[in-house]
């Protein structure tokens, strides 16, 4: 079957058209149906009572058994309104137009064979537009279900608990440092810089990792400052912030 958009674009579908066919009786005349590609698959067979299945043939949605993404609604070509209208329809729907050739409107069979081949032919299309979406699309945030259990842990909890797990990596770091472990020491300051991202620029925590990460022993007590500076600044105990920054300082001029 060969698909003609007057509206829209086959590289670029919107997922729901017009479409048509002109009659063999009268070439102004058309039949038509709407086709929609669900952004989910749906088995229509579960919508329907299962003393009434018989009733339904299959081929007339697709195949109801089974899950599709696109069905045509009605799902046979019906009489219609002239193209002109389905233009003008079209437009203000903001929906695709295609054409799909001509069909006798005597033919039962061929209506509905004709609609249903149709709107497959505009999912396929679809399908191969919408594959490229991911492509496109920067990822931004994991789905719930591709995070790791440490990073939801991170993320549900408190300043203060924050602190403490960098508190926990300063001894991890200082660890590293005296058996040599680069190894360790680089995940472990991964790990720091990740925690640090979450919490608030005022309690210095790049300062913080600096320090920790510093092979000497003034980086250890550095640390250590940096860790009860952020703390005092947490529990707003103010008045004592400026005697950890000048042994802050103190520390620094002595490198």
């Amino acid at each position: 079957m060969s698909m003609r958009f007057l509206r829209g674009n086959a590289q670029s579908p919107k997922g729901h058209a017009i479409v048509f066919a002109r009659s063999t009786r009268d070439s102004n005349a058309v039949l038509s149906t709407y086709c929609i590609v669900l952004p989910v698959p749906m088995s229509l067979a579960k919508f329907i009572p299962p003393m009434f299945a018989s009733q339904f043939p299959t081929e007339g949605l697709g195949g109801m058994g089974n899950e599709t993404k696109q069905m045509p609604l009605p799902p046979i070509l019906e009489d219609s309104k002239t193209l002109a209208q389905l233009k003008n329809l079209a437009e203000h729907r903001d929906d695709d137009l295609c054409e799909i050739g001509t069909v006798s409107p005597d033919d039962p069979m061929a209506l509905l064979q004709m609609a249903a081949m149709s709107c497959e032919e505009y999912g396929g299309l679809y399908d191969r537009y919408a594959a490229t979406f991911e492509q496109d699309t920067p990822s931004l945030d994991a789905p719930l279900d591709e995070l790791d259990a440490d990073e939801l842990l991170l993320q549900a909890m408190s300043d203060r608990q924050k602190l403490a797990e960098l508190g926990k990596f300063v001894g991890m770091a200082r660890y590293a440092i005296e058996g040599h472990d680069s190894s360790l020491l680089q995940d472990t300051q991964r790990k720091m810089q990740h925690i640090a991202g979450m919490l608030p620029e005022k309690y210095r925590g790049e300062q913080l990792i600096t320090a920790a990460t510093d092979s000497n022993e003034r980086g250890a007590k550095l640390a250590s400052l940096y860790l009860e500076r952020a703390y005092k600044l947490l529990d707003e105990q103010y008045s004592e912030i400026p005697n950890i920054e000048r042994a802050i300082r103190e520390l620094q001029e002595q490198g």
